[in-house]
């Protein structure tokens, strides 16, 4: 295990930094996601915040989702889900680079948000979906801070990117850009930036841009949480008090057992 594996403390952009250094191999694990490793390069990343690559391509209508599935299946335990892709015919290789380096960008920006702790790294794992277009960390940590600063300049509430977000009474769709309108369209008190990006099918940093926008307007922000639901006394809950027994069934019972 290499010296920057066997650390458990410290920032995900310090100890990715010294796992370029290390060129090593694996998965760390932060508060948000997860970055895949070959090498000391990020080969792909993870965040529930962000729509997955097959999601994108799917829903954009550039694979059918048996399309995927089949390639899944076909490569998953040898880690070339993409390289399947490609043999087959379904996809470009240029067209899954650049879906994929649209996805990997996407949820690194997540997988570093909040305090950005590493929590674990898990030397020698590797993604099923194996490497497509290997990016060096500096590049990654450089882009995800020029998102970070160009999303703050918009509107610097960084609950609008993970929170169920809802529209302002007077939010209306159709006076917006066509861009901005279909983002709020899909606003409805329960939906994230992510699920939004999802349904419309788009990457999760354009539909930021476009929600940030709509919050600094005024006419999204993030949802109420929701009421607990109202707590029903039980009748005669806490009472010390018993109902008399039934001494009839009490004694018949008793007569049983001294049977036996």
């Amino acid at each position: 295990m290499t010296a920057a594996a066997a650390r458990a403390d410290g920032s995900a952009p310090e100890l990715l930094d010294a796992l370029a250094a290390d060129r090593a191999t694996g998965a760390l694990t932060t508060h948000s996601g997860i970055f895949y490793l070959a090498a000391g390069h990020v080969v792909h990343v993870e965040s529930a915040h962000s729509p997955a690559l097959g999601d994108l391509l799917t829903r954009s209508g550039a694979l059918a989702p048996a399309g995927w599935w089949e390639a899944v299946e076909r490569a998953g335990a040898r880690q070339r889900v993409g390289r399947q892709l490609v043999d087959s015919g379904r996809l470009t290789a240029g067209a899954l680079e650049l879906a994929h380096l649209g996805a990997l960008f996407d949820a690194a920006y997540f997988a570093l948000a909040h305090d950005g702790t590493a929590l674990r790294f898990r030397p020698g794992v590797a993604h099923w979906l194996g490497a497509v277009r290997p990016v060096t960390v500096a590049t990654v940590l450089r882009e995800s801070y020029r998102r970070r600063a160009l999303l703050d300049r918009i509107w610097p509430d960084a609950a609008v990117d993970t929170a169920p977000l809802a529209r302002t009474p007077d939010a209306d769709p159709a006076v917006l850009p066509p861009r901005r309108g279909r983002a709020l369209a899909l606003v409805d008190g329960g939906r994230t930036a992510a699920q939004i990006a999802s349904a419309l099918a788009h990457r999760t940093f354009h539909t930021l841009v476009e929600l940030r926008r709509l919050a600094a307007d005024g006419l999204v922000a993030p949802a109420p949480p929701a009421p607990a639901p109202p707590v029903h006394p039980v009748p005669g809950a806490g009472r010390a008090d018993w109902d008399e027994p039934d001494t009839a069934l009490l004694r018949r019972l008793l007569d049983a057992l001294e049977a036996l």
